[in-house]
């Protein structure tokens, strides 16, 4: 298989998101009034009235705490550029089939400098619109991890070339953790936050 290859399920296929929740969102009753208050001005912050992804996660308050700061890490604190995390992001998101994860990118992507054409050519990766050697390494990068689990040597490298030691951690942290956030969003079935 080839960095640019998708793996045998992305070829066939995910199963179709999930229409109605298996976890519906939760209340003040169930996040607590804490996480309630957090998820209410999360949704302000967003423009939204619910923060679903926050109110679904936050029913397991301990866990929900304890990757709040891991994730917030990786999206507004880490290493790499804002655009490289969130051309990362829309990349795990389209390649696992994930609505949610999407929904919410695009929206951040724009603002951080990542335009329709560019997310249209995320999409159409590695065909469509070219890209910089720099996007084009973080690209194949993203497809290897989702589709063997592991990076070549070549590949490596080639990403090596773009990003110092610290960034290359924080990218296959950063892929692993929307990988594993869009598995349990399609499981769990997070409604959309937007209507679009």
């Amino acid at each position: 298989m080839t960095s640019r290859e998708p793996s045998q399920a992305n070829r066939t296929g995910p199963p179709a998101p999930r229409m109605t929740p298996r976890i519906p969102p939760g209340d003040r009753g169930q996040l607590g009034l804490l996480g309630w208050l957090f998820c209410k001005l999360s949704a302000r912050v967003w423009g939204v009235p619910q923060l679903h992804l926050f109110t679904v996660l936050g029913r397991h308050r301990r866990l929900f705490w304890s990757w709040m700061p891991f994730n917030g890490t990786l999206l507004y604190r880490g290493r790499l550029p804002k655009r490289d995390t969130e051309m990362v992001i829309l990349r795990v998101g389209h390649l696992r089939a994930c609505p949610y994860e999407l929904q919410q990118h695009r929206r951040l992507a724009l603002r951080r400098g990542v335009d329709a054409g560019a997310q249209a050519a995320i999409v159409a990766w590695p065909g469509g619109v070219e890209l910089s050697p720099r996007h084009r390494a973080l690209l194949a990068g993203v497809d290897e991890l989702i589709g063997t689990r592991t990076m070549s040597d070549e590949t490596w490298r080639t990403l090596a070339g773009h990003l110092d030691r610290r960034q290359l951690i924080e990218f296959v942290t950063l892929v692993g953790q929307y990988d594993a956030l869009a598995m349990t969003l399609n499981t769990l079935g997070v409604p959309l936050d937007y209507s679009d």
